[in-house]
């Protein structure tokens, strides 16, 4: 038996098929991670620590949890003889361990003064054992997309050609929403694109309960006649059902499906706000409850705290889009289609979206196309010519990629969407500041005619085998430091509970081990943990790798 295995390494996340290669591309099993494994919640975190870090130990992290996934859909190494990726220029860069600075720093100076030696980052193919993979065949050939430019990578390549958008006669914009939220305006011929360091709220992640799309997770919330939140959640099969009928202040609460949620994604999130907005439940930036909680089904909440979170990420996708707007010079009235990618394109509420802001406010036709990166991995695995074909396509896109860390009108739009989530500006004085600053402002809202949904789910086919999910990611950073005193102060401070102190050997030698787990870590954007210090001996960078499962 020849299998082969696609996989999307996503920036909050990865996910792979396991394909029949004799069986015309058959997929037989899906799986997915929960998280990133190298710690932090978004692209930059990621470059951060590789940097930080070495590539050695970046690496070694992604490989070990891109094994452990496909290890989970059950195949054996030898069977394996192929495997696809598709992802951003920054994570198939660390899959392959190749440069990533330039990816890191924005202008050429500080580039040459670094001596980086930017990569053509082509289409081209690779043995697997050059990648220090187990789980296949050593000499598996691993095939690798080509990025239309080294910003714009076979992820935006994959969403722009999957969506078809550039075959449209109309001007028309893209998303992928998700962590990086890479967005694309086509106009004239010409596609102009950016890329949002939206922050993962958009995949459920940041939020007090939140997780990627997976089975039980909330991915939509309904309002019923009577003012209560239908609470509706994926089951396993990655279909959303209607799960209960909640009150949304009281928590009041009515089963109506088997399906048991734990959790809420970055659509749910999405309908959380919109909801919230609608029905005034949420008076930005503050929730209006007794107890300051939306109430959701089985215990699950969503706080202030979590407003914010989620405004922040939409406030950056939506500065994103009304830059490019901008740059390009279109009026608003001359984008006709909205096409939505990834998982959050796919289950989010369009008519929700646009309420908050994820979708330009006038419109005619929103169109979901599902995982788009996972679809072209899909692609390139199972035709021979197809890393060829893409290198074409990509060869004769002519685009304009917007730097939004460097553009002022980026800038002026972001920090006015912060104060609009976070400090409760009104919508009419945030106009009022747009203008000010010789920018349009925002429009009134037309609804779109048409939206069409054109899969039930981001992952259409999960195969016979099922959807696995691969919960445990990452590996322990571990370290022990002369002069702790075992306070602790370090493990309370730390936001996302990833650190642990405990000491070593019998408590009368007085010396304490530090363990972070990376799959929860914020990394070396946060470092809230070697801040607190009050011996100042913590080094986060002195931390050691040990794989999961293995004696500390």
């Amino acid at each position: 038996m020849a299998l082969g295995v696609a996989l999307d390494l996503g920036t909050s996340g990865y996910r792979g098929h396991l394909v029949d290669l004799d069986k015309k591309g058959k997929i037989l099993a899906t799986a997915i991670t929960m998280r990133h494994p190298l710690p932090g919640a978004n692209i930059m975190d990621h470059l951060h620590f590789w940097m930080e870090n070495g590539a050695d130990v970046g690496h070694r992290i992604i490989i070990e949890t891109v094994d452990k996934l496909i290890g989970t859909m059950g195949a054996k190494p030898e069977e394996i003889i192929r495997v696809s990726v598709c992802g951003n220029p920054a994570q198939m860069s660390m899959f392959e361990k190749i440069e990533i600075r330039d990816l890191a720093f924005a202008g050429q100076s500080i580039l040459k003064r670094l001596n980086v030696k930017v990569p053509e980052r082509k289409a081209h193919t690779i043995k697997a054992e050059e990648l220090g993979m187990r789980s296949v065949k050593g000499t598996a050939e691993v095939r690798i997309p080509p990025s239309i430019r080294h910003e714009i990578g076979a992820d935006a390549l994959a969403m722009v050609m999957k969506t078809g958008l550039m075959e449209k006669n109309e001007t028309c914009m893209v998303t992928d929403y998700g962590t990086n939220a890479e967005m694309g305006l086509f106009h004239k011929g010409e596609l102009y694109t950016g890329s949002a360091a939206a922050g993962p709220a958009m995949e459920g992640q940041s939020i007090d309960f939140g997780m990627l799309a997976a089975p039980q997770a909330i991915s939509d919330l309904a309002l019923a006649d009577d003012g209560k939140w239908y609470n509706i959640v994926l089951n396993d099969n990655l279909h959303p059902v209607k799960s209960s009928l909640v009150d949304p202040t009281t928590g009041e609460e009515r089963r109506l499906d088997g399906v048991v949620a734990r959790g809420i994604t970055g659509t749910g999130t999405v309908a959380a706000m919109a909801l919230g907005l609608e029905t005034g439940v949420i008076k930005l930036p503050y929730v209006a409850t007794p107890d300051h909680r939306i109430h959701l089904t089985n215990g699950i909440h969503f706080g202030e705290e979590d407003v914010r979170e989620a405004g922040k990420a939409i406030g950056a996708i939506r500065a994103g889009h009304r830059t490019l707007i901008e740059e390009v010079g279109v009026e608003d009235d001359a984008i006709k289609t909205m096409y939505m990618a990834g998982a959050s394109g796919t289950y989010v509420d369009p008519i929700k979206a646009q309420t908050v802001g994820l979708i330009p406010r006038v419109l005619d036709k929103t169109v979901q196309a599902g995982n788009t990166s996972l679809m072209m991995s899909y692609d390139i695995l199972v035709d021979d010519s197809g890393l060829d074909k893409l290198q074409d396509v990509a060869n004769a896109i002519s685009s304009k990629h917007i730097m939004f860390a460097t553009s002022k009108v980026f800038e002026e739009i972001y920090v006015n969407e912060i104060a609009y989530w976070t400090e409760g500006m009104s919508m009419e004085m945030y106009n009022d500041m747009i203008k000010h600053a010789g920018l349009r402002p925002l429009p009134e809202i037309k609804r779109p005619k048409e939206t069409v949904r054109l899969v039930l789910s981001d992952i259409p086919v999960i195969g016979a085998r099922g959807l696995r999910t691969l919960d445990d990611v990452g590996v322990y950073l571990i370290g022990s430091f002369e002069g702790c005193i075992g306070c602790k102060k370090c493990q309370k401070e730390c936001p996302e509970r990833a650190l642990q102190v405990s000491p070593l050997g019998d408590r009368k030698d007085k010396r304490f081990q530090i363990k972070v787990n990376t799959e929860h870590c914020l990394g070396t954007a946060c470092k809230k943990c070697q801040a607190v210090c009050p011996e100042g001996v913590y080094d986060f960078t002195a931390l050691k790798i040990v794989e999961k499962g293995a004696d500390a």
